[in-house]
């Protein structure tokens, strides 16, 4: 039997239900090799992170297998494929460092290497959760375009200029947060939909915003990742998707607009199927008195505040209210009404 990691068991249960179409299973070999080097599948159809099945290795497997999350058997899988990922060359293609600090090359680190695929054969449907084209549920049928917007953290004013946009652009905006495994000391996944469910509840138009979260783990990949969220958000039914500055990023890895750059240059070349944002980064202009960006505002270099996601989480670790250019103050209080030993990841 093969024992499914929870991020396994999130992404088999995706899967199943369309969020990673048109893969229909755990990449084999030429799928995973084509995703690494050439960030698309052996189709043609872009693709630009990995999705595999770990398995601690491959003595006694047979050629079909129970799969068990739990402890509790869930289906089986006919193997039909077995591999070994190279995590020196294969990680620095996809994370573009081989600094072992980077969260998604450390994560990545506690995984086996030894991977297998097959075509997959459930006991059971998942009812719950996200599935291909969902948001024709969600959404009221005079809802033609809809944005989608991700999300790790809880609404700052920076991404709320971003949303803002979309709205004036589309029909409906679906803020779609990521709830699965995150590095230690991002904001917990009470602070981010609390936060979320105040705003939309007291700020945003109703029947317009739909709020539901998108459990897969967070890989830190950079403009990889930004193309890798916005074609889940085309399974799942939207027509734009937003990219901002640093999206998926983390620390210094990765350029402010590198993301943009890559969705450019894939956009110029394939059908992606859905529309990109390419939005600016928003920051507060103390001269023009209102949030702007560069392409909109002339006092960059003079009268810029940053909203910093850093100094907001810094703020709101010590107890404080962050400056209500960065953070509202009723997002801010239903953050702090959690208790900090609530708010950030621990581990």
């Amino acid at each position: 039997m093969i024992h499914l990691s929870k991020e396994n068991f999130l992404d088999l249960k995706y899967l199943c239900k369309g969020v990673f179409s048109p893969l229909e299973s755990f990449m084999n070999y030429d799928e995973y090799k084509a995703c690494v080097y050439e960030m698309k599948l052996n189709n043609s159809n872009v693709w630009t992170l990995p999705i595999t099945l770990e398995v601690e290795n491959f003595k006694n497997l047979k050629n079909k297998e129970e799969l068990v999350y739990e402890n509790k058997t869930i289906g089986s899988i006919c193997i039909e494929d077995k591999f070994k990922v190279d995590n020196e060359k294969e990680l620095f293609e996809i994370y573009k460092t081989k600094d072992e600090k980077h969260p998604g090359i450390a994560k990545e680190k506690t995984k086996s290497p030894f991977r297998v695929s097959g075509k997959i054969e459930l006991k059971e449907r998942f009812e719950d959760g996200l599935h291909k084209n969902i948001l024709k549920k969600l959404f009221d049928k005079n809802i033609r375009s809809i944005a989608g917007f991700q999300t790790r953290n809880p609404i700052h004013r920076a991404h709320e200029h971003l949303q803002r946009i979309a709205l004036e652009l589309c029909d409906g905006l679906f803020i779609n947060p990521l709830l699965g495994w995150k590095k230690k000391g991002d904001f917990s996944e009470a602070a981010v939909m609390n936060a979320y469910e105040v705003m939309i509840k007291k700020f945003y138009p109703k029947n317009r915003v739909v709020l539901k979260p998108l459990l897969t783990a967070m890989r830190y990949a950079g403009g990889r990742e930004a193309i890798f969220h916005a074609l889940i958000r085309r399974n799942l039914g939207c027509t734009h998707f937003i990219i901002g500055r640093d999206h998926a990023g983390v620390g210094d890895y990765y350029g402010k607009y590198e993301a943009h750059e890559l969705a450019k240059e894939l956009s110029s070349h394939y059908d992606l199927g859905i529309e990109l944002l390419l939005l600016r980064e928003p920051y507060y202009c103390s001269k023009c008195q209102e949030i702007v960006s560069d392409k909109t505002c002339s006092h960059y270099n003079e009268a810029r505040i940053e909203i910093s996601g850093t100094k907001i989480r810094q703020d709101l670790s010590e107890g404080k209210i962050p400056d209500e250019t960065m953070m509202r103050k009723e997002i801010s209080n239903v953050i702090l009404s959690l208790g900090n030993e609530n708010i950030f990841i621990k581990e």
